[in-house]
C-alpha cells in the first residue's frame, strides 16, 4: 500500500477512537509518522503542532493536513483532512441520535462520569509526548516546565506562553 494509503487508513482509524479529538491520540499518531514511517522528524511534528495551535478553526484537522502534505503533497493533505474529520462526524452524528434516544437510560450517567476522567488522560499523555518531542536540551525542558507550572497557577490564555516560547526561538534562547 502506498504511503498515502497507509496514512490515510491510519488516520481514518485514530480519529475514530479518540476521546475528546485528535490531541488524544497524538502519541500513536506521532509514533506512526515518525518512529515507524520516518515521514516527519520530531521538529516537524513539533512544528505542525505549534502552528496548529495558533490558527484559529479546527486546528488538529490542519496539523494532520500539514502531515499529509509532507507525505504525499496536495493529495495527501486532502486526504489527511478528510481522515481525520469524516469518521468521526458520521460516529458522532450516529451516536447523537442514539444517546438523544436513550436518554433517560441509567447506564448513560456512568458513561458520562467515565468519559471525563477518560478524556483528561489521553489528553495529558498526548501533551506529554509533544513535549517529549521538543525537549531536546535543558533550556527547553526549562521553558516547558516553566509554561506549563504558569498555566496550571493561572488562567492566562496558552498563546501567551506560544508567544513566549517563540520569542525565546527567535532570539535563540531555545
Amino acid at each position: 500500500m502506498s504511503a498515502l494509503g497507509r496514512l490515510t487508513l491510519y488516520l481514518a482509524l485514530m480519529s475514530s477512537i479518540s476521546f475528546g479529538g485528535i490531541p488524544s491520540v497524538l502519541p500513536g499518531i506521532h509514533d506512526f509518522v515518525v518512529i515507524a514511517h520516518g515521514w516527519l522528524s520530531d521538529r516537524d511534528f513539533a512544528n505542525f503542532f505549534a502552528l496548529a495551535q495558533t490558527i484559529p478553526g479546527p486546528n488538529m484537522i490542519l496539523m494532520m493536513s500539514l502531515v499529509g502534505w509532507k507525505v504525499a503533497g496536495l493529495a495527501g493533505a486532502l486526504a489527511a483532512a478528510g481522515a481525520t474529520a469524516i469518521p468521526p462526524c458520521m460516529m458522532y452524528f450516529v451516536g447523537y441520535r442514539l444517546w438523544d434516544r436513550f436518554r433517560d437510560a441509567a447506564w448513560q450517567k456512568i458513561a458520562r462520569a467515565s468519559l471525563a476522567p477518560l478524556t483528561f488522560g489521553l489528553i495529558v499523555a498526548g501533551g506529554t509526548v509533544m513535549a517529549e518531542t521538543a525537549d531536546k536540551n535543558w533550556q527547553a525542558i526549562a521553558v516547558t516546565t516553566a509554561a506549563a507550572a504558569f498555566l496550571l497557577s493561572t488562567r492566562i490564555n496558552p498563546l501567551w506562553m506560544l508567544g513566549a516560547a517563540a520569542m525565546l526561538g527567535a532570539l535563540g534562547l531555545v
